[in-house]
């Protein structure tokens, strides 16, 4: 770099080299930060006088009274035509120190941050809180705007976003969409999030949970029917259900445990692994999806039983934890063995895991089989014979799929036999209750039609027995003459 170099063109330097972040320190030359390293650019070092000169005039008047009240400031400033940079100005040993965060204008897709496919299921959710967590450049941000991109894009909502400071532009679409920086557009992330409710949102973005305030207004808001999403600095789903947990004073945390097993919908944990390849960094992804017993064991306090419940969930909600990943990316031979270990968060569990699902990857990474030379012929000999003897396997499968196929074929046409069988038998029966019901009735006519003749019989021997009483005893006949008178 040349001497007297400018801050915009250490900006275009970075991006040049496809750098994430860069730090400007007094006395050292600007530093790079390539596929998680920090390199110092080849240039003379950086006065203080010299860094001042370059960030303090990005500060407006309030950054400039809020640079001096907490000895540093976040401020978003954009490169037309290259980037958008997050940049943090502090102070460190009694001078000014800068870090600026490239923020792409183009905003990626899952498919290109290499994302599992669940997470695209959190755009659709109705309302409840998503938290995207992780250590300091790991992709939160990037991996959030790709999620508020896919909202934009697909659903006819308001969102309110709440940045300190504003990263990635997003443009209206099907979405209309606020973006609120804190200190510029409003004071404080609480005060933002207090008059966001008032806003018509449906979705509303807070960049970070800093504080316990906010913590509670993200919950209340999530809890009112809003889809929350926010981000935390934790290493993984369990210890972010319990930082949130201890953010609020012991007689609280038994209400705040059934609150927040009620709202919160899902956990993305992540951390960049460096590429097998060298070219660049994946993302490695633990997942937790809010099912009914991942709420059961938040409300109950059961954070430990969180990561088992994450690893046996992974076929029907399609949860995974950091080592599950991890040991997808070293099975698909994006990242190596040895990457592996050093960013799993037990690295014994991760080479168990490995072991039981590919035991021959983890051979041969340990004995350095892995990288052959491309003329040794044996390695294409040894090639042919692992092909051979998955074709082997795959025409066994697929014999055993033909005859699960026939068998299932069989048992479909038993269950449609018998379900005719069932129906014919149906109609018989409904026949013979049609028939019992006329019979029924018909009986019932004849008892009523007998009963009459019976009741009328009854008169006539009445009437016949009064007339034979008459005749069995004649009234006495009237006297006659002198004794008539």
């Amino acid at each position: 770099m040349p001497e007297g170099v400018t801050l915009d063109e250490l900006l275009r330097f970075m991006t040049k080299k496809g750098a994430s972040d860069l730090h400007l320190k007094p006395t050292r030359p600007p530093l790079v930060r390539l596929q998680g390293k920090l390199i110092p650019i080849k240039a003379a070092a950086l006065t203080p006088q010299e860094i001042e000169q370059m960030v303090l005039p990005l500060l407006n008047d309030f950054q400039k009274r809020k640079f001096a009240e907490t000895q540093s400031v976040d401020l978003g400033y954009g490169v037309p035509g290259l980037a958008r940079f997050r940049c943090n100005i502090y102070h460190q040993r009694g001078s000014v120190a800068a870090v600026f965060r490239r923020v792409p204008f183009d905003i990626r897709d899952y498919g290109d941050l290499s994302l599992p496919q669940v997470v695209a299921s959190f755009s659709s959710v109705p309302a409840g809180l998503v938290l995207i967590t992780g250590p300091t450049g790991s992709g939160k941000s990037t991996t959030l705007a790709a999620i508020l991109k896919d909202i934009v894009h697909t659903r006819q909502c308001h969102i309110v976003t709440i940045e300190d400071p504003i990263e990635f532009l997003f443009a209206d679409h099907l979405a209309t969409i606020s973006q609120r920086e804190v200190g510029t557009d409003t004071p404080t992330f609480r005060e933002a999030l207090r008059n966001a409710v008032r806003q018509d949102p449906d979705v509303i973005m807070v960049g970070e949970m800093r504080d316990l305030e906010t913590v509670a207004t993200v919950l209340t808001a999530a809890e009112t029917g809003h889809l929350v999403f926010s981000t935390l600095h934790t290493n993984s789903a369990s210890q972010t259900v319990d930082r949130i947990i201890d953010a609020f004073p012991a007689d609280q945390q038994v209400q705040v445990r059934s609150q927040l097993s009620q709202v919160l919908r899902g956990v993305i944990s992540m951390q960049l692994v460096v590429r097998a390849d060298g070219e660049g960094r994946v993302p490695a992804v633990e997942v937790l999806v809010n099912s009914p017993k991942i709420s059961r064991h938040i409300e109950l306090g059961e954070i430990k039983s969180i990561h088992d419940e994450i690893e046996n969930s992974v076929a029907y909600y399609r949860m995974q934890s950091m080592n599950q990943s991890l040991v997808a990316l070293v099975a698909h031979g994006v990242i190596s063995y040895d990457t592996a270990c050093q960013v799993s968060p037990d690295s014994e569990d991760f080479s168990l895991k490995l072991r039981k699902l590919f035991p021959q990857i983890e051979d041969a990474q340990r004995e350095g089989k892995v990288k052959v030379s491309p003329a040794d012929f044996a390695n294409i000999v040894e090639l042919m014979e692992v092909k051979r003897l998955y074709e082997e396997q795959e025409e066994h499968w697929k014999r055993r799929m033909e005859e699960k196929e026939s068998v299932t074929a069989q048992l479909q046409a038993q269950v449609t036999a018998t379900q005719q069988e069932l129906a014919s038998a149906r109609g018989a029966t409904l026949e013979l209750q049609n028939q019992i019901e006329a019979v029924r009735a018909e009986r019932e006519r004849a008892v009523h039609e007998a009963n009459v003749r019976i009741e009328k019989l009854n008169e006539r021997i009445r009437d016949l027995n009064q007339q034979l009483a008459v005749a069995a005893h004649p009234a006495p006949e009237k006297p006659e003459g002198f004794f008539k008178r």
